[in-house]
């Protein structure tokens, strides 16, 4: 536990800039500043696809631990962390680039998509500081503690990845 302390500044850090850098840039239109810069339209599909990666990648390694596979776990988790900041990347460039797709659906489909897309929302930043603690503890040999919160994080972290591919085919009809 000790040496997961040395971590927690940085997690809570990260846990909060993360979402405001987001929610700040969203905001950010580069046209507004004099950049000219082609939107990035083709980007929603790329994104939509590593979140489903995102998913295949973390059920393949929760499949790896429960076979005791620790190091193609350690491997498949890394690589969706990254995975999830590349996500992350395309998400800002895209919002800067271009304008918010309104969801153009109607009657009770409407309900649903707010309902997926606000819960993938508030989700994808509760999830930060259990994936960031989640790792902190494996990284440490925390083992017992790690399984612990792991139990939480896989399935709020499965949630966000699946339901982004959910919230992008959902929209992707009304993608200008």
């Amino acid at each position: 536990m000790q040496n997961e302390k040395k971590y927690n500044k940085w997690i809570v850090a990260l846990s909060i800039v993360i979402p405001l850098a987001v929610a700040a840039l969203f905001g950010v239109k580069l046209k507004d500043y004099g950049v000219d810069v082609e939107p990035l339209t083709f980007l929603p599909s790329i994104y939509a696809s590593i979140n489903g990666l995102t998913a295949l990648v973390l059920v393949l390694a929760v499949s790896a631990i429960r076979k005791g596979n620790r190091k193609v776990h350690e491997r498949l988790m890394k690589f969706a962390i990254t995975l999830s900041v590349v996500f992350l990347l395309m998400y800002i460039a895209y919002h800067m680039t271009s304008d918010s797709t309104p969801f153009g659906g109607e009657g009770i489909i409407r309900y649903v998509y707010y309902f997926i897309l606000i819960t993938h929302i508030i989700l994808s930043i509760a999830v930060i500081p259990f994936v960031l603690i989640t790792y902190v503890r494996a990284i440490t040999s925390n083992f017992e503690r790690h399984k612990k919160i792991a139990r939480i994080t896989f399935p709020l972290w499965l949630y966000v990845a699946v339901t982004g591919v959910v919230v992008y085919l959902m929209i992707s009809p009304y993608y200008v």
